[in-house]
């Protein structure tokens, strides 16, 4: 989990902006920045000046607080925490290299699906059997078939880069599984032994 925490959090000592509880709004599946403003009466730009932590009004995550009280005038509603992580950590491209394995290993795939891919190459992170960083565990040699056909290259979109954040933040949903495959197209079935963790669309976790 340490590794999966550290993954979030810019390289060195960072700060951010954490919303107070009695005004928290946890954002949900389908949830955009303008469908919460109007939820709450208020303008996007309103929401936007209440959440500065939120950098891109088009990318928001599930589970993510937001401030929605647009009466609160106290800077004191917020508060300052210091998080110290290993210095080799680099978050954006991390996360980024992340949503774009999930985008191209689990596109046709349920949104559970994509969080359980990106859980996978955690999981893979914090065993001893694998590399310890995103970067290092998806470029593994004869690991993920994106790297070697190129589709690693793709943009992510957004539901992808929501899942990666999401599995990054929460709890595994495939427990300690290292591998996933699509039994309908594996040539290769030497994974049918191992106990399977979970089912999720096409796709079945080891």
């Amino acid at each position: 989990m340490f590794k999966k925490l550290s993954a979030l959090a810019l390289a060195g000592a960072i700060s951010f902006g954490v919303v107070s509880p009695a005004m928290a709004y946890e954002v949900k599946s389908g949830d955009t920045m303008y469908k919460v403003a109007t939820q709450h009466n208020m303008s996007l730009q309103e929401l936007a000046s209440l959440n500065p932590q939120v950098k891109n009004l088009d990318l928001i995550y599930i589970g993510q607080n937001l401030n929605t009280n647009k009466n609160d005038n106290n800077v004191n509603t917020k508060v300052k925490v210091k998080v110290k992580v290993d210095s080799n950590v680099n978050t954006s491209s991390e996360v980024d290299l992340l949503a774009r394995l999930v985008r191209a290993e689990a596109e046709s795939e349920p949104y559970s699906g994509k969080v359980a891919v990106a859980e996978v190459v955690l999981n893979r992170v914090e065993s001893s059997q694998f590399p310890n960083s995103i970067h290092d565990v998806i470029y593994q040699s004869g690991q993920f078939s994106p790297v070697s056909n190129g589709s690693i290259n793709r943009p992510a979109d957004s539901e992808s880069i929501q899942a990666a954040k999401q599995a990054l933040g929460s709890g595994s949903n495939v427990g300690d599984a290292l591998f996933f495959y699509n039994p309908a197209t594996a040539s290769n079935h030497w994974l049918d032994s191992k106990a399977t963790k979970a089912v999720i669309g096409n796709h079945v976790f080891k």
